[in-house]
């Protein structure tokens, strides 16, 4: 009889399953100036209750830890969050009763590349996990080109030729002067023409012998 109540006892005890924290991604990749998620999982009780959920996560460095994110009986305390990461950090509400921990990183910073410890402890138990996060200076980005004060304010272009509307105005007035010497030739023509055809069809002259007269 002691024995089945020593089972029974060691049963009910054993009923729930101690609590395991994983994390999503063991390493996070992101440039400066963007954003971020990290997210970790844990094992949560079926009632979804977030009243009895502890977590703090951390950024660890050499000289000391700086807070992230911390979340006390499901409530989030963001006056422990240290100012380096102040108004840059969300969390999904939702999910974190199916056991999911979501925070969202704004506006990284090349000072947030570091290693991340989350700490979870809830009625079944705690644990932790780490992540690493390396952020990069962003690109060099090319410089818009300025205008070259000594052509006049207008950007020269990069063989030293003239510039593109420049280059239309000059055909324009080459044009213009080819089309007004073609049509100058071509009156030029037509009026010669015209003479040579004026005179080869003109009356004889009769002469008065009276002109001759003394």
């Amino acid at each position: 009889m002691i024995c089945w109540i020593l089972l029974l006892f060691i049963l009910t005890s054993c009923d729930c399953a101690p609590l395991v924290v994983n994390v999503t991604q063991r390493s996070y990749q992101a440039e400066e100036n963007h954003n971020i998620t990290l997210e970790w999982t844990f094992t949560t009780r079926t009632d979804g209750s977030l009243s009895s959920i502890y977590i703090i996560c951390e950024m660890l460095t050499d000289v000391r830890s700086f807070i992230l994110f911390h979340l006390h009986e499901g409530v989030e305390a963001s006056e422990s969050q240290d100012e380096q990461f102040s108004g840059r950090v969300q969390f999904d509400k939702d999910v974190l009763r199916e056991g999911r921990l979501r925070l969202h990183m704004s506006r990284l910073r090349t000072d947030d590349s570091g290693l991340y410890l989350c700490e979870v402890k809830t009625g079944d138990g705690g644990g932790s996990r780490k992540c690493h996060l390396n952020v990069t200076a962003e690109r060099d980005r090319p410089k818009p080109e300025t205008p070259d004060k000594s052509s006049g304010g207008r950007d020269p272009s990069p063989t030293g030729s003239p510039s593109q509307p420049e280059s239309r105005g000059r055909i324009g007035l080459y044009c213009g002067l080819g089309l007004i010497v073609v049509v100058g030739t071509l009156l030029g023509v037509y009026y010669c023409l015209y003479r040579k055809h004026s005179m080869n069809h003109s009356p004889p002259i009769e002469l008065d012998p009276m002109d001759f007269s003394m």
